[in-house]
């Protein structure tokens, strides 16, 4: 009768602890060995990239952060108290304007009259009180309608007309400018006591600095709590599937231009309210740092994207910015040279932003 000796396993055998399946050295069900290090080492590397995501998605707060800290080391003077509230005023008709301009931007559109339009709502509505001598809340509601009414014609023009939105809101830049000049006749007017309010402070907080919080609280509320919202967005991202998906493209794309026009028109009663009068050439320009607040904020020139938030960050970077070079004595030319680069670097975040996403 033969026995049978066990024989050793050799290299490429398996024990008979080893499962199917499971690496040599290991008990079923138990996980593979690691290096104690290496799940530190691993959490360390997915919150590194959180980090990176969340910087890369809020390109426009980590940038008024740094700035913030960079210009109080170089003059302790900017974070005080009296300064910082300026930067809200500062702040506060850019703001207003560039909430109005983030609804046409989410809808793949452009508005360039918002500055001249700004203007013209301030003129009527001060020549309604000087020489038509009407109630002083009238005129600044009829400052709010005159912006109102001049938003809806270049959507009008837009929507129906088929201009292109750069032709059509260029036109509406060139008329009420105009008109607002043949209104004044190159003088400034002065305001009432209810638009000059708006220039005023309340418990110390200068009015400009609530309207302008209420400007961004309509803004997100239209945004993100309305059907109207949700059109822009759909607008902006594909106006073709929005129309076949039945959203009622043109009457949204009106809409959205009357806002704007609105917000422009709140806008110009602000800027009048500070200066307690209307000025023929007030606004001039400010439809371009309104279009930069906007794509800073992180609304992409190409639709289908932008925050009220966001908006206001970009806004408030703008004013922190011409502050700050304001107080080191920087020329004026050259803080024109440095928010160019803020925007095209604003501009560049969102290009990598969708290579990201897509």
């Amino acid at each position: 009768m033969m026995s049978h000796t066990p024989t050793a396993a050799g290299p490429g055998s398996a024990s008979p602890d080893d499962a199917p399946g499971s690496a040599p050295g290991t008990t079923p069900g138990s996980a593979p060995y690691s290096t104690p290090g290496g799940a530190s080492a691993q959490k360390k590397s997915t919150f590194l990239s959180r980090l990176g995501d969340w910087a890369l998605n809020n390109g426009a707060l980590v940038g008024l952060i740094l700035l913030c800290i960079g210009l109080f080391i170089a003059t302790p003077a900017f974070l005080t108290v009296p300064n910082i509230i300026n930067i809200g005023i500062q702040a506060s008709v850019m703001a207003i304007l560039a909430f109005g301009m983030t609804f046409v931007i989410v809808t793949a559109g452009i508005d360039l009259s918002v500055g001249s339009v700004a203007a013209l709502g301030a003129m009527v509505s001060a020549y309604s009180f000087a020489s038509l001598e009407l109630p002083g809340i009238l005129t600044l509601l009829i400052g709010l309608l005159v912006g109102l009414l001049a938003g809806a014609i270049s959507g009008l023009a837009i929507a129906y007309g088929k201009l292109p939105a750069f032709i059509a809101t260029l036109a509406m830049m060139s008329v009420a400018r105009g008109l607002t000049l043949v209104i004044s006749q190159g003088k400034p007017i002065p305001t009432s006591e209810s638009v000059s309010f708006l220039g005023s402070s309340v418990a110390g907080v200068p009015v400009p600095i609530f309207a302008m919080a209420i400007a961004g609280l309509l803004c997100w509320f239209i945004l993100s709590r309305t059907v109207l919202g949700r059109s822009m967005y759909a607008v902006g991202g594909n106006e073709e599937a929005a129309r076949l998906s039945g959203i009622p493209v043109k009457k949204v794309l009106v809409s959205v231009y009357a806002l704007s026009g609105l917000f422009a028109g709140l806008a110009g009663m602000v800027l009048a309210g500070r200066l307690s009068s209307a000025g023929p050439q007030a606004g001039a320009g400010y439809e371009l740092d309104a279009i930069a607040a906007v794509v800073i904020g992180g609304a992409s020139l190409a639709g289908g994207s932008g925050r009220a938030t966001g908006t206001l960050i970009g806004a408030i970077l703008l004013a922190v910015i011409r502050n700050g070079l304001n107080i080191m004595n920087v020329s004026s030319f050259w803080q024109q040279v440095v928010i160019g680069l803020v925007i095209a670097a604003a501009v560049g975040f969102d290009v990598l932003r969708r290579k990201k996403t897509s």
